[in-house]
């Protein structure tokens, strides 16, 4: 079997902790500590949480997206495939390494998306980014940690909790839908949501997609429209 073999790494702005680009043949991995963030050949679910989101909102004129965190670029990509040619993507990127990334060893993996004329590529935090806007995107995108939690940096649990996710809520207009990735279900997040005001589905689905592998969750949370509160349910 090829061994793995290090390509660069970067630090996380504002922690000690450091991601490492690694590759196998044309396999890439981008790891924290001993744990895999991900891998070239697993976005079946980083897939899914753009597919899913676009579906609610593709009846938008000029819908106006927000993804937090660029990884392999398989949110961002399936993104493009569902929106037209009228909608804006702003991909919010803390670490700057991993937009070089994309733009050098892994172009390949990446093709020609970071070129669209639809995609935008925001160098800072997303969660200041989305504390500064009001109603100012259709879709908000999150796939920034494994879970409901600041894995990468504990700055991130501002995402999570009650006041990032009230902030999150008032970035979206009427309608709007944010989902976030998980690698397993966490039902204190599900509470915090419902409690924010957004009606809440969990979606199961699987790192292969229609191929299997690990099963992860992605929460579909939806502001209501105006004089309306979404109702919540469950799927997968």
């Amino acid at each position: 079997m090829i061994p793995w073999s290090l390509i660069d790494t970067a630090q996380i702005p504002g922690t000690a902790q450091e991601l490492r680009l690694m590759r196998r043949g044309g396999e890439f991995s981008i790891r924290l500590g001993a744990d895999e963030l991900m891998n070239s050949r697993l976005g079946g679910s980083e897939a899914a949480l753009a597919s899913l989101a676009c579906e609610r909102i593709k009846t938008r004129e000029r819908p106006e997206i927000l993804i937090g965190g660029l990884g392999m670029g398989f949110t961002l990509r399936a993104a493009l495939a569902a929106l037209g040619t009228r909608a804006r993507i702003t991909v919010a990127e803390l670490v700057p390494a991993v937009a070089a990334w994309a733009r050098g060893p892994m172009a390949e993996v990446f093709g020609d998306s970071l070129g669209d004329p639809r995609v935008r590529i925001h160098d800072g935090d997303v969660v200041a980014l989305i504390a500064g806007v009001q109603s100012a995107f259709d879709a908000i995108l999150l796939d920034v940690d494994n879970g409901p939690a600041g894995l990468t940096r504990t700055a991130n649990d501002g995402l999570y909790d009650m006041t990032g996710l009230g902030a999150a809520h008032a970035a979206l207009r009427p309608g709007g839908v944010l989902a976030v990735w998980s690698a397993g279900p966490d039902a204190d997040f599900s509470r915090r949501l419902r409690q924010t005001g957004f009606g809440v589905e969990e979606v199961r689905t699987r790192a292969n997609g229609a191929r299997g592998g690990a099963r992860h969750v992605i929460w579909i949370a939806t502001r209501a429209e105006r004089g309306r509160r979404a109702s919540p349910k469950r799927t997968g």
